[in-house]
């Protein structure tokens, strides 16, 4: 026996809220319908047959090629045939649903067409924040799971949509997002584990940082922030406040802003005994522009982890502050790089992205990064270069590549002319071309080890007091910048290729 929810079968809708509302409408049967049979086996009862649910699926069918927009990156299909993709969390995803749905209703006039899919729903991802579905169950019952549930599928979550290299087969319908249903709920999971957060306070900036001094800093500074009463559009240590309204912190700890009187309420959530592989911080806004922080640590593999897992959230940018090792004499401890090119030695994505694959300079990143160099540090012009170079940036996998023969990678650093050199920035970067997120990076020289200087514990420690602070803030001053130039703007067309899904 076979235990379902009530089937929708596709029908046709020519307005986004109404298309959204139906996806929400079979999303929420299905994982009710889940946990519902769930909780009636953790209670011990024999339960009559197989449960399953299954995602909502969108679908838009196009009879010739549509004119888009030239101007724009997205919001349409390369051609015609029929487009669809399996659809979850509809709650955190609604603002970007809505704003795809919209987009393919503009620009093809075709209606969407929104039913059940034949992609099931994996049991694990029925469940809500704080479940925790094997803890409660003997070794026996787990076993029996996999005969009455559906579990998670690593074949339904290869990238191959995202890395180009997906073909659907003859009568199929080709892709219409990065992402499948399951794929996007893998991630979701996994950010929970890594991060110590839930998705939903994820904003659409994100910071990557490898070292803890920039955590500390970004943590003082959302605490501090939290206790001061808003004020309409106020500058505050360097970057437009521009609506914060609540931290998080790992374990969910929330602490609300002060209002516009009356006394900061207390934070609201209980800390971790210990701290995550990968912590994010998050400054809240109530349209999710805020700012997210994510300490990786050090190495390419923890950039690519936590990079494959946003890009399903869709961000409106990353961007890498760290500390590198500077590469020419002329270069002093504290001096900013903003790369504009990259040398990939981290090897973490070649299967998915080939080495011969360029990764460009994104103009919308580079100017605004730039910009907030000059206003923060209040130079400008040649004075400018006195504190911040241009260049190649090489990232290795390597942490201690000096120790390899000589000449061996200095060698292969001149001849890429790179001025720096770290494990992270080219991962991110590379990660972001190909999930078409928009990247930057801007680095801190933190020590010259082809000249001598290396890092020692004194200088370290007072290096880090002088800039660490300002790094932060330029930064942010850069998000800021972003939120203003506008969204459409930013997602740039050198991200999308030829043969290009239509979702952001």
């Amino acid at each position: 026996m076979l235990t379902l929810p009530a089937f929708h079968a596709p029908a046709r809708f020519d307005d986004a809220d109404a298309a959204l509302a139906r996806v929400i409408e079979i999303y929420q049967a299905g994982t009710a319908h889940l946990r519902q049979w769930l909780q009636r086996f953790v209670a011990g009862e024999a339960l009559p047959g197989r449960v399953r649910a299954f995602y909502p699926v969108v679908r838009v069918r196009t009879q010739t090629v549509m004119r888009a927009d030239a101007r724009t990156a997205y919001g349409f299909v390369a051609g015609p045939g029929v487009f669809e993709t399996t659809l979850t969390r509809p709650d955190l995803f609604a603002d970007y649903l809505r704003e795809q749905f919209r987009l393919l209703l503009t620009h093809h006039g075709a209606a969407l067409e929104v039913g059940t899919s034949a992609q099931a729903i994996p049991v694990h991802f029925s469940l809500g924040e704080g479940d925790h579905l094997e803890g409660e169950l003997g070794a026996q019952r787990r076993q029996q799971l996999r005969d009455l549930f559906d579990l998670p599928d690593l074949a339904a979550m290869d990238d191959g949509i995202a890395n180009g290299t997906h073909e659907s087969a003859p009568g199929d319908a080709q892709p219409l997002s990065l992402f499948t249903a399951p794929r996007v709920d893998y991630s979701l999971h996994r950010l929970r584990h890594y991060t110590g957060t839930a998705p939903e306070h994820f904003q659409h900036f994100v910071l990557f940082t490898n070292y803890q001094f920039y955590i500390d800093e970004f943590v003082k500074l959302g605490r501090s922030l939290m206790d001061e009463a808003p004020g309409p559009g106020e500058d505050v240590d360097g970057f437009q406040d521009a609506g914060f309204v609540a931290f998080v912190e790992p374990g969910n700890v929330v602490t609300h802003r002060r209002g516009a009187s009356g006394a900061a309420a207390a934070p609201q959530g209980t800390p971790p005994p210990r701290l995550p592989q990968m912590p994010a911080y998050h400054l809240v806004r109530p349209d999710g522009l805020g700012v997210t922080m994510v300490n990786i640590g050090v190495g390419p593999a923890n950039a690519k982890t936590i990079t494959d897992h946003i890009a399903v959230l869709r961000p409106h940018a990353w961007i890498m502050l760290g500390h590198c090792a500077g590469l020419r004499n002329t270069q002093q401890l504290g001096d900013y790089v903003l790369a504009h090119g990259y040398v990939r030695e981290d090897h973490v994505l070649d299967e998915e992205l080939p080495p011969w694959v360029p990764i460009p300079a994104l103009a919308e990143i580079q100017v605004a990064l730039e910009r907030a160099v000059a206003e923060v540090t209040q130079l400008s012009g040649f004075d400018l270069k006195r504190v911040l170079r241009t260049g190649t940036v090489a990232s290795t996998d390597n942490r201690n590549w000096e120790l390899l023969p000589h000449p061996g990678p200095e060698r292969r650093f001149s001849q890429s002319r790179a001025v720096a050199l770290d494990m992270e920035s080219a991962t991110i970067a590379a990660n972001g071309f190909r999930f078409r997120v928009p990247y930057g990076t801007l680095l801190c020289v933190s020590d010259k080890p082809l000249h001598g200087e290396i890092k020692l514990p004194g200088m370290a420690n007072s290096f880090y007091r002088e800039r660490v602070d300002q790094h932060l803030r330029i930064g942010l001053r850069t998000v800021a910048l972003l939120r203003r130039q506008g969204l459409e703007q930013l997602h740039s067309r050198k991200l999308r290729s030829f043969a290009e899904v239509a979702f952001r």
